[in-house]
């Protein structure tokens, strides 16, 4: 019998050392409970048997039953084949393969019954299977009572060692039914009873073995909710812990600094979606618990400007405030920025970044600890050591994923209590997203431009209408304006044939001599990136060729064209941050998408998208659906042992706001999850937490 928690699956039988290093090695499994938990990727009918008299041409995968007329082989080394006839009594059709030619001739004999198993193609009107799956009728096949076979991931080194999908299925087979004991249950009985899932073992199973599609979906959403439960548990169950433990400072009134400047400096109304999200923050900071809120808004939707009008929030009640960019050029125009804010006012503006001069860090610390620099906008160089606040009581990060979560918890060092924190991003997160990345924090949404932005025009060129893109270009500079051109690579492909940066950046210059064009791409040096950009915003060059180096880069209103070269090489959410690039002035801004005239399904709609909506949420759940979720960004650093093997951001939001709720009732009613019954629920998240790094302190 086999133990779940076995640490070596060498002792499992089928696996053995040579197998269970390949495991370990290509798919990281290394205990039996690993093992249990690696689902088949898909599923096939095994149910029916097919004649080759009936095979169509969109047939799909195939069971037949016959035997192999003859074999015959053709090419010779590497270009060499083994092609075999076999028959059913209603035609033929030929069985080809291309690796194991030796294998299959030992393996298989002519004029033996055999079941077969693929997905038929047709060339020069005839079937063939390549690589077909092959038993014999009379073999002793797994009796699972399943119609529906689970296919499992393999990889090139594994299928070459013969531990192909089949393999793990017998293996998987094996294991099921040698277990010492039932698999442990993970979810209270009142829950599985409540909401009628499938017990843990029984899914299990299914997911391995279905008897059939309405047992095998059960199961899946069996699996599918634990494991978007166990992930809001968590995330929540460190809120509420933040919330009952984290004292903060009370920022108990609104007095002279923000009323002054919201009745007096304000260069505009504020949007209703800027004073709710004002409105959200101050009950934050009044509460007397740190804050941690994350704030989503759009390029151009006037993030900044809230964040300053917390920090005055912040003086007012006698603390410092600090805003850190990732880098130097966005905290010089977020310096810039504020101080203009502020040029009516008496508030002291710092700005600390890696080019700072000596004698301007030392007065700058200086006033930072005698408490008479009530704002530091800076970089990375506001984590250093020698960086000590007089009383900071409010952090602000600007598009916090470019920075490390090591290094952003040495701001929470520089005070004795945890400054408040506000996080900014202007990447949309769709919100099955950000309910898992960010489920431990509060969100905020800007889903509003300020007054007197016009929305950027999106248009989709193909390559034949380059012509008339260049008069285009000519009529915008000429008007005084600038343009930003985007390519997605730096040197040519091998594969794709496309104009690479440097010839794009010539071309540009043989085109339009009379203007000055300048280039920036990630070869330079970070000197070198922030000259070029900042003589594009200076006027200095009319036309910025670059990579997408420039797609969290300097604030230039005067730009209105964003040229985006083979855009169906980008994804909508990168797309819609480069189109962010323009549009911050008074005056019409162009996208202009180009691409060559044959493009995928996929890409099509991408670019209909693009030019159908300036919507970052929509944009971004768009993406979502067209891309699924991936390595999600930050997951790694949140502390949260992330792993969906079964569930889909991108298909279940639904169970997972569900999930959600679930986990909120329970936490109201048991916050420490004390009561018997939630011992289990304990029990499995001390085990996922195991090995992470614990984070929840520092959002």
């Amino acid at each position: 019998m086999i133990d779940l928690n076995t640490s070596d699956i060498q002792f499992i039988p089928g696996i053995g050392p040579k197998r269970a290093e390949l495991l370990r090695n290509e798919l990281q499994i290394k205990t039996a409970e690993d093992l249990l938990y690696y689902f088949p990727y898909k599923y096939i009918d095994r149910s029916r048997f097919y004649s080759v008299a009936e095979l169509q041409h969109d047939v799909g995968y195939v069971q037949l039953k016959g035997s192999i007329v003859h074999f015959s082989r053709q090419g010779e080394g590497r270009r060499q084949r083994l092609t075999a006839r076999f028959a059913d009594g209603t035609g033929s059709l030929e069985l080809i393969w291309f690796q194991g030619i030796q294998y299959v001739q030992k393996q298989y004999q002519v004029d033996t019954p055999y079941i077969i198993f693929g997905k038929p193609t047709v060339f020069n009107g005839r079937f063939s299977i390549a690589h077909p799956e092959i038993e014999s009728v009379d073999q002793n096949t797994l009796q699972t009572n399943s119609i529906l076979q689970g296919y499992y991931g393999t990889t090139e080194k594994m299928k070459s060692n013969f531990l192909n999908s089949k393999a793990i299925q017998k293996i998987m087979f094996t294991l099921l039914h040698n277990l010492l004991e039932p698999i442990p249950e993970t979810l209270p009985s009142y829950l599985i009873k409540k909401f009628t899932l499938m017990p843990l073992h029984e899914a299990i199973s299914t997911m391995h073995f279905p008897v059939n599609a309405q047992r095998l979906s059960k199961a899946k959403q069996r699996i599918k909710f634990e494991e978007l439960f166990y992930i809001q548990l968590s995330l929540l169950r460190i809120a509420k812990q933040r919330a009952m433990q984290s004292k903060g400072y009370m920022f108990a009134h609104v007095g002279a600094y923000f009323n002054t400047f919201y009745h007096h400096c304000l260069p505009f109304e504020l949007t209703n979606a800027q004073k709710k999200v004002i409105r959200e923050i101050r009950a934050d900071v009044g509460s007397g618990h740190q804050m941690n809120r994350l704030l989503q808004g759009d390029v151009g939707s006037g993030k900044t400007l809230v964040a300053l009008m917390v920090m005055l929030i912040a003086m007012d009640n006698g603390f410092q405030a600090c805003i850190m960019a990732p880098t130097e050029i966005l905290a010089i125009q977020h310096f810039e920025t504020i101080s203009r804010f502020l040029q009516k006012m008496n508030v002291t503006v710092g700005l600390l970044t890696g080019s700072t001069r000596k004698s301007d860090r030392v007065r700058l610390h200086e006033q930072l600890r005698a408490g008479s620099l009530h704002l530091l906008v800076g970089t990375h160089a506001l984590l250093e050591d020698e960086v000590q606040f007089a009383n900071l009581g409010l952090v602000v990060i600007d598009e916090q994923h470019r920075f490390g979560v090591a290094q952003r918890a040495k701001m929470w060092m520089k005070n004795e209590l945890a400054p408040h924190i506000l996080v900014m991003t202007a990447t949309p997160i769709p919100r099955t997203l950000a309910m898992t990345l960010y489920g431990d924090l509060e969100v905020s949404v800007i889903d509003e431009l300020p007054p007197g932005r016009k929305p950027i025009q999106t248009l989709h060129f193909y390559e034949k209408r380059r012509g008339a893109l260049y008069h285009f270009i000519e009529q915008e500079i000429t008007a005084g304006r600038q343009v930003y051109v985007v390519y997605p690579l730096i040197e040519e492909s091998e594969k794709m044939d496309f104009q690479n940066l440097t010839d794009g950046f010539n071309m540009i210059k043989e085109r339009f001599p009379k203007f000055s064009a300048g280039m920036v791409h990630g070869r330079l040096t970070p000197t070198e990136k922030e000259a070029a950009m900042t003589q594009f915003a200076e006027r200095k060059i009319q036309i910025l060729v670059a990579t997408t180096v420039i797609e969290v880069g300097v604030n230039v209103p005067n730009a209105s064209v964003m040229i985006i070269e083979s855009a169906q090489r980008f994804g909508l959410s990168q797309l819609h941050q480069l189109r962010g690039r323009v549009g911050r002035g008074c005056d019409q801004s162009y996208c202009i998408l180009m691409t060559p005239f044959e493009l995928g399904k996929d890409t099509r709609k991408r670019m209909e998208i693009m030019t159908r909506t300036n919507d970052g949420f929509e944009i971004a759940d768009a993406d979502l659906k067209l891309r699924g979720p991936g390595d999600i960004e930050g997951t790694q650093q949140s502390g949260i042992p992330f792993t969906l093997r079964v569930a889909n951001l991108a298909r279940d939001g639904q169970m997972l706001q569900f999930a959600r709720k679930i986990a909120m009732e329970m936490l109201e009613e048991d916050p420490l999850l004390q009561r018997p019954e939630h011992t289990i629920l304990k029990k499995q998240l001390q085990k996922m937490q195991k090995g992470t790094i614990d984070w929840k302190k520092i959002s």
